[in-house]
């Protein structure tokens, strides 16, 4: 019953997933070099982020299966300079770079795309339709809440049962790195879902709002101005 339940979710998600992806494919009107090649450096800038060891980091007071990384950053960026299609093209681009570096049998991976595209697609189709300060605000304010609930959700409910009857980590080795990182729960439930994954990802999500907000027009000027060099070398 519990991995019938654990495919429903699965299935659920997917199809929420594939109905984001579906409104940032209507809401594209063309992609062009232009729109590729400016998706590419986002995508890179990302990659750089995500797969650097020194660029990520853990903290204390979480278990240290948790780690703060801020690849999310640029494809926000991309997201709203270029349409949500332009951040999901880039954010795949991204996961087929790292998965051929995995240590979870792609599944960590797959599961970071889930949770940057819950994340991505409502702040940029929001921002897409309203492009000021306010409509950047609404749209990263729904993209957090979305992203936090999922992926605290699908963590609690489904990475945490992948690791331990896939990769054989048992559940006395999790509640143990939860209990060092002094929190104290009874089970790997509801109690992990309020306690740790939506704490967790709530300061995390707070970093890449404040990053992309003090980043975005600096950054999004610096790429257009890349093929405009280009073009005077020529």
């Amino acid at each position: 019953m519990e991995k019938f339940n654990t495919f429903r979710i699965i299935f659920a998600f997917l199809a929420l997933i594939l109905l984001l992806v579906s409104f940032a494919f209507k809401n594209r009107k063309k992609i062009d070099i232009k729109f590729m090649t400016r998706t590419a450096i986002f995508a890179a800038m990302s990659t750089i982020l995500y797969t650097v060891p020194f660029l990520k980091f853990k903290l204390p007071f979480f278990p240290s299966f948790l780690e703060i990384h801020l690849d999310e950053v640029p494809l926000l960026i991309a997201g709203f300079a270029y349409g949500p299609l332009s951040g999901i093209f880039a954010l795949l681009i991204k996961t087929i770079i790292k998965l051929p570096m995995t240590t979870t049998m792609g599944v960590g991976e797959l599961a970071d795309f889930v949770y940057s595209l819950f994340f991505i697609v409502p702040s940029a189709l929001i921002y897409q339709k309203h492009r000021n300060m306010k409509g950047a605000l609404v749209g990263l304010g729904v993209g957090t809440i979305t992203q936090i609930l999922a992926a605290s959700f699908i963590t609690t409910f489904v990475i945490l049962d992948f690791y331990m009857i896939v990769m054989n980590l048992p559940k006395e080795a999790i509640m143990g790195m939860v209990t060092k990182a002094g929190i104290h729960i009874d089970n790997l439930t509801w109690p992990f879902f309020f306690y740790v994954g939506l704490p967790f990802n709530a300061l995390k999500d707070a970093m890449v709002v404040a990053l992309t907000l003090l980043l975005y027009k600096r950054i999004h000027i610096l790429v257009e101005k890349i093929p405009q060099k280009r073009a005077q070398k020529n």
